[in-house]
């Protein structure tokens, strides 16, 4: 029999599995890959260098864009840079409703991932229930800052606003949906926003055991995942690993714990770590977290109902008047105009910010030469040194296997290829 040669294969970027515009050249041999070479820049939309020709607060809505399924954590990260370099204070109700709406955002990034990671291997049921509930969570974004994915939501200083009293209604003359539907739909919208979000938290649990039910000890799940991928603590910390890639390698790190901010000390949960490194462990860490990110928020509900106070800093030279006031007071109008066309202006110096974000460790570098726009502004994205190991992890598997591969990174090529 005459040998068989390697042959070299196009994956993506076309590939509805391939999570955005990742493009991997393979070398296999027969269907057992040899080698991954992926190729990125396909996005790519400058986000940093947009980032300095803009003022700190004209900037801050390309932070949404960046990881588009984890979107006020990349906002988060960027204003505690600012604040920083400015040196001011966050409100204690603003630091609290920062960490609720993190937690939403991990349960919207960690829904999308076991979702789709479901439909990229063959299950389509877990993404039609995880959708369920990132529709009501993506409600409680549109609640407070009036769009479902781009927030802009977070200020240097606090959050832009707080939480509202009342909740959007589904409209009872639908011709969609019957009137016994549309009144079951609005059940838990009849209070506030924080009424919403106890409700919210109430029922989660058991729409964690669904998707649980599922796929946790699904046959087919498991031959899909288990001994994929597998990566050692030592070599999982080695190539960068942070997130729920590391923990799922065993490695105990995570920011909220290690180098806590905000209001997370104040806090209880747990940080679910893995045994054995593969596929399987990191989508086990990443349910354990949406269990624990659920604790957390309720917490915090129950601070927020019982601690009114300000939600974004009273220093106007760096954050916009009160409306009521602007409308008797002109100086203060004119201050407003000011604040939102020429910005602010950031005293000199470099800091690294970074928050706990679903995917991993997510930093702000940004220098500043004391003008009101960055100076120098660079991301450290997880997915981005996450994907470095793909080569790694997929050597000795099968083709199918990259798939599998592709979706235990839960990337998003938004902050990528920024």
């Amino acid at each position: 029999m005459s040998e068989i040669k390697n042959y070299t294969l196009n994956f993506g970027p076309q590939h509805p599995a391939a999570h955005g515009v990742l493009r991997l050249i393979l070398e296999l041999s027969g269907e057992v890959i040899q080698r991954a070479d992926p190729h990125i820049g396909l996005l790519h939309r400058a986000t940093e260098k947009l980032a300095e020709h803009k003022t700190y607060l004209q900037a801050l809505p390309y932070m949404d864009r960046l990881d588009y399924v984890s979107m006020m954590c990349n906002e988060h990260a960027y204003v505690m840079a600012i604040e920083k370099l400015l040196g001011i204070e966050v409100p204690l109700r603003a630091q609290y409703i920062r960490v609720m709406f993190d937690e939403i955002t991990r349960l919207l990034n960690h829904l999308m991932s076991v979702g789709t990671h479901g439909l990229d291997v063959g299950a389509m049921a877990a993404m039609l229930y995880a959708f369920r509930e990132r529709e009501d969570l993506m409600d409680c974004y549109e609640a407070v800052s009036g769009a479902r994915m781009h927030a802009a939501y977070y200020r240097p200083g606090g959050v832009y606003r707080d939480l509202p009293d009342s909740m959007p209604q589904h409209k009872m003359d639908s011709k969609y949906r019957s009137k016994r539907e549309i009144k079951q739909f609005n059940e838990t919208r009849e209070g506030s926003l924080l009424d919403f979000i106890e409700a919210f938290t109430e029922r989660f649990p058991k729409c964690v055991d669904e998707y649980e039910t599922l796929l946790t000890d699904n046959r087919i799940w498991k031959q899909r995942l288990v001994g994929i991928g597998v990566v050692d603590p030592d070599r999982a910390m080695a190539l960068g690993f942070t997130g729920p890639m590391l923990r799922g390698s065993g490695v105990s790190w995570d920011l909220r714990r290690t180098q806590p901010y905000e209001v997370y000390d104040r806090l209880e949960f747990d940080i679910p770590i893995g045994t054995n490194g593969d596929c399987y462990d990191r989508y086990l860490v990443r349910v354990a977290e949406m269990r624990e990110s659920n604790r957390i928020i309720s917490q915090c509900v129950h601070w927020l109902r019982n601690n009114p106070g300000p939600v974004i800093n009273d220093n106007h030279k760096i954050t916009p008047p009160k409306r009521n006031s602007m409308k008797s007071n002109m100086e203060e109008l004119i201050h407003h105009f000011k604040l939102f066309t020429e910005g602010f202006p950031v005293p000199e110096g470099e800091v690294y910010s970074a928050v706990e974000h679903p995917k991993g460790e997510f930093g702000i570098y940004l220098v500043s030469d004391g003008a009101n726009k960055p100076y120098r502004l660079k991301i450290r994205p997880p997915g981005f040194v996450h994907l470095q190991s793909l080569d790694e992890m997929s050597r000795g598997h099968m083709l199918a296997d990259a798939v599998t591969i592709i979706g235990t990174q839960d990337i998003v090529f938004g902050e990528i290829d920024r």
